[in-house]
């Protein structure tokens, strides 16, 4: 991807752009947008995170993000490995346990944003992911 100079974006910028993305297909599709980049701190550190905390009408969803090129010979789904998918987990307990309750349907979904040089961003969305 390239800006109006013609300059190359980075990676930083391509992953704000997917989440932007992935925000604004989640609202279309009915899905009530409570936080993005959530984020818990303990004791100085980064313990989890989730990119999207999202409402879909009864479904807690916590939404991970994952952009690529559409010529990218790896599938986003693949970046989310274990490690990932704990970082996730941490993230989503910590928004629960400030809620109060686990009483309540809740899932992890992980939406893949697909760009290309112009071209209208695609999006799939993984339901239930892990």
């Amino acid at each position: 991807m390239t800006a109006p100079d013609g300059t190359a974006r980075d990676r930083l910028w391509l992953g704000r752009f997917g989440e932007r993305v992935a925000a604004d297909w989640l609202r279309a599709h009915q899905c009530k947008i409570l936080a993005k980049n959530y984020r818990n701190q303990r004791r100085g550190r980064r313990t989890g995170e989730v990119d999207i905390v999202a409402r879909e009408q009864r479904v807690l969803l916590f939404v991970e993000v994952k952009t690529r090129h559409e010529a990218s010979p790896i599938r986003p789904l693949d970046a989310v490995d274990k490690a990932k998918q704990r970082l996730i987990e941490r993230g989503a307990n910590d928004w629960l346990r400030r809620l109060g309750t686990r009483d309540l349907p809740w899932r992890f979904d992980v939406i893949e944003v697909y760009v290309a040089e112009g071209k209208p961003p695609r999006v799939n969305r993984v339901r239930d992911a892990f």
